[in-house]
């Protein structure tokens, strides 16, 4: 068992991209927001970065059988395993609930970029407290 605390987020992040890309289930120790630790073996599929820059791993978790959400600074510790996937994930939608259907490798770096690199507030020309 690794812990966190113990290595760079680099590392981590190594660890459950390696994982997403091998189809192999983890299994994570993890923080919940009133203190709680839980033990959950989950199947990454997405590792993303919210708006407000904390990282979050969306993996379809073996206790619940349904997409959950994992904060990568409340995982204390995790396993990787060489068990494969066997839940089946949602597909991928808009906010809008439209498939999103990528059809190249140019498409899904468009999407992240365009995620990613989203104002948070909305620029015209009459703001100038944005100025730099």
């Amino acid at each position: 068992m690794k812990h966190t605390a113990d290595q760079t987020t680099t590392k981590t992040l190594a660890d459950l991209y390696r994982s997403i890309d091998r189809q192999q289930a983890v299994t994570i120790t993890y923080l919940d927001e009133d203190g709680t630790e839980s033990i959950r073996t989950i199947e990454a599929y997405d590792i993303r970065t919210t708006k407000s820059g904390r990282i979050q791993v969306r993996a379809m978790c073996r206790l619940r059988s349904e997409a959950r959400s994992f904060y990568l600074h409340r995982i204390v510790s995790y396993t990787c395993h060489r068990m494969a996937f066997v839940l089946d994930r949602p597909e991928a939608t808009t906010p809008a609930g439209a498939v999103i259907v990528v059809r190249s490798a140019a498409q899904v770096i468009a999407r992240e970029l365009g995620r990613d690199y989203l104002p948070r507030t909305v620029v015209t020309r009459d703001t100038t407290a944005l100025a730099a």
